[in-house]
C-alpha cells in the first residue's frame, strides 16, 4: 500500500533562499494524538525573516534538513483525544515549517479565527501585527500626540505600525525609498511621507516644529538607522528590528554621546518570552478583530502554489514590491 505523500518546501543548506530551498514530497503526517490537531494550510507569507533564516542570518539555526515558512493559517481537518477548544474547520494560526500542506500541532493556546477575516491577510497575523504592536508599546512611554518615525514604512510591519499609531492617537512619519508609496500610506493614517535621505531630520524638523519625537523604527539598519536617530529628541530611542540594507546599525557620536539617543532591538520570539500567555491572548484578540473589520490590511501582489518556490522567493526578494507574496497548496 502506498503511504500518503505531501508538498512541502524544504532546505538542506543554508544559503541564497532561491538555490538552497525547493519543493519537496514527504510523507504526509500520521493522525494527531491526545492534545494534538491535524491542519491542512491555506496560507502562508513569505516574510524578511523567512529568507534570513533560509540563508542562515536568523537568531536561531534550525536543524537540517528544514521546511521553510514561520507563519501561516490553516484549516483544522482532525483533532486528537482531549482537545476541546477547537472543532473540525476552524481556522487556526500555525507557525514552525508552515510551507507544507498538512501538519500536526500542539491544540494548545490556539483559538478559533474570525470568519470574518480573509485568510490571506489572517496568514500574517502572526508576525508583523504583532512586532508593530510590540515596537509601539514596549520601548518609549508615548502620549498621546507625540510623533513615531519609521523606515521600511511601506512593509507589512510598518503599514501595521500606521494604523496602530493612528489608534493610540500617536502622529507617524512614514520614510521611505520611493514616493510613488506616498498616497497609499497617507490613506492608511500616514501624517507625513518622506523619501529617505541624508538632510532628512533637517525636513523632520521643518515639518513637525516643536512637535515631540522619542521613538525611531529602523527595518533598515546601516546608514538608515543613524538618519533616525538624528531626527529624534535628546533621549530618544531608535529601534531596530531588521537589516533590509545587510549592513550593520550605525548611530553618530554626536547622538550617542551628546544627545543620548540610545538603540535597542526587537526580536519577536523575544516579545513572545517576555508576555504571558494572557497578554499575548489579549493582543491577538485586537489585532484578530481588527483584521476581521479591516482596519488592518496589508497588501498581497502575488501568490504563488508551493510547487512554484522558486519563483516565489524570487518575487518575495525583490526591490519595489507593493505587497506580500503568499504561498498557498497546488490545486488538486
Amino acid at each position: 500500500m502506498v503511504s500518503p505523500r505531501m508538498k512541502a518546501v524544504q532546505f538542506s543548506q543554508f544559503g541564497v533562499p532561491t538555490e538552497v530551498a525547493g519543493p519537496v514530497e514527504l510523507p504526509a503526517p500520521a493522525p494527531p494524538g491526545p492534545g494534538e490537531i491535524a491542519v491542512d494550510l491555506l496560507c502562508s507569507p513569505i516574510n524578511p525573516a523567512d529568507l534570513l533564516l533560509i540563508s542562515g542570518h536568523y537568531g536561531i539555526r534550525p536543524p537540517l534538513p528544514a521546511l521553510g515558512g514561520l507563519e501561516g493559517v490553516g484549516r483544522v481537518s482532525a483533532i486528537g483525544p482531549d482537545v476541546k477548544n477547537l472543532k473540525v474547520g476552524d481556522r487556526v494560526l500555525i507557525g514552525g515549517g508552515t510551507w507544507r500542506e498538512q501538519m500536526i500541532t500542539s491544540a494548545q493556546g490556539k483559538f478559533p479565527l474570525p470568519e470574518a477575516a480573509p485568510a490571506e491577510q489572517l496568514a500574517m497575523l502572526t508576525v508583523n501585527p504583532p512586532t508593530a504592536w510590540g515596537l509601539l508599546h514596549d520601548h518609549v512611554k508615548l502620549e498621546r500626540g507625540d510623533w513615531v518615525i519609521q523606515n521600511a514604512a511601506n512593509s507589512g510591519v510598518g503599514t501595521n505600525l500606521i494604523v496602530l499609531a493612528r489608534q493610540l492617537g500617536l502622529r507617524s512619519i512614514a520614510v521611505v525609498r520611493r514616493d510613488d508609496v506616498a498616497a497609499q500610506l497617507r490613506d492608511l493614517g500616514a501624517d507625513l511621507v518622506l523619501v529617505d535621505g541624508p538632510d532628512l531630520a533637517e525636513r523632520v524638523r521643518a515639518a513637525i516644529g516643536t512637535g515631540r519625537l522619542r521613538l525611531g523604527i529602523d527595518a533598515v539598519a546601516g546608514e538608515a538607522t543613524m538618519r533616525l536617530g538624528e531626527c529624534l529628541d535628546d533621549g530618544g530611542v531608535v529601534v531596530n528590528y531588521g537589516l533590509l540594507s545587510g549592513q550593520p546599525c550605525q548611530l553618530g557620536g554626536r547622538e550617542t554621546v551628546f544627545r543620548s539617543i540610545r538603540l535597542e532591538g526587537f526580536w519577536l520570539n523575544k516579545w513572545f518570552g517576555n508576555h504571558s500567555p494572557a497578554e499575548i491572548g489579549e493582543v491577538f484578540g485586537k489585532l484578530a478583530g481588527m483584521l476581521a473589520d479591516g482596519s488592518i490590511h496589508v497588501p498581497v501582489e502575488a501568490t504563488y502554489p508551493l510547487s512554484r518556490i522558486h519563483e516565489a522567493l524570487a518575487h518575495a526578494a525583490r526591490e519595489g514590491r507593493n505587497g506580500k507574496v503568499l504561498l498557498v497548496p497546488d490545486p488538486r
